[in-house]
């Protein structure tokens, strides 16, 4: 039975128009880097999109994403000296991390359950802020079905009070399969995600469509924000 990771970080970095090509060598140079750090249990190096569609039209060059679950909250502390960290520093203008800790998750990434095994969804007993991620492998032969029912889920969750943020993660070069939203409060994220027509018919479709060949959905309790995207702290 796999551990749950006692923190999981996800770290936002923007970078100019000019830095994009060194960017996207770190997504390369890094991505065994950051899978071997002391305590990693599992790491991902992530594309973005701005979150207006979460379609591949989102594709957000300026900003790269790292997230990792890590043993320890030590080890997430080691990881501010460690070499993927201070190669972003060098050429990055900004960073965003958030700190979480894994509070509900069913489904797999690559083949693994990396917040620990599956639990009924949490969530109710969360005060505070509360982030979620889900991410997607889609049957190709489904996908543009699945694009097409996106837009108005991405539209709908601009009107709802409490989010923070959103963004399209993504494993370069596949696309953008996974979102990140961080939110207010759980009764902020049950809105969205129960109580809003479109997504709730997305929810509806998704077993009778086979969408996706592999799928997961977790939820976090958020211990810290640090840093800024796009000039601000969500």
């Amino acid at each position: 039975m796999p551990a749950t990771p006692e923190v999981v970080t996800l770290d936002v970095w923007t970078v100019t128009p000019r830095a994009v090509p060194r960017a996207v060598w770190r997504m390369a140079a890094d991505r065994r880097a950051v899978q071997r750090l002391p305590g990693a249990q599992f790491g991902k190096l992530l594309g973005t999109g701005d979150g207006t569609t979460f379609t591949v039209r989102d594709a957000d060059p300026r900003h790269w994403a790292v997230l990792v679950a890590w043993d320890r909250l030590a080890d997430a502390e080691r990881y501010e000296t460690s070499r993927p960290v201070r190669a972003w520093q060098r050429f990055a203008t900004e960073r965003l991390q958030v700190r979480l800790a894994p509070h509900g998750s069913r489904g797999r990434w690559s083949g693994r359950e990396p917040f620990g095994p599956p639990r009924a969804r949490g969530g109710a007993d969360v005060e505070g802020p509360i982030a979620s991620i889900t991410r997607a492998r889609l049957h190709p032969s489904r996908a543009a079905g699945f694009w097409r029912a996106v837009p108005p889920v991405a539209a709908e969750l601009r009107t709802v009070p409490g989010l923070r943020c959103a963004m399209g993660i993504g494993e370069a070069p596949l696309g953008y399969q996974g979102t990140f939203s961080l939110w207010d409060s759980t009764g902020a994220l049950e809105e969205f995600a129960h109580r809003r027509e479109a997504h709730r018919n997305v929810m509806a479709r998704t077993p009778r469509e086979g969408w996706y060949v592999e799928e997961l959905f977790a939820r976090f309790r958020v211990l810290d924000v640090r840093g800024t995207l796009d000039g601000r702290t969500p």
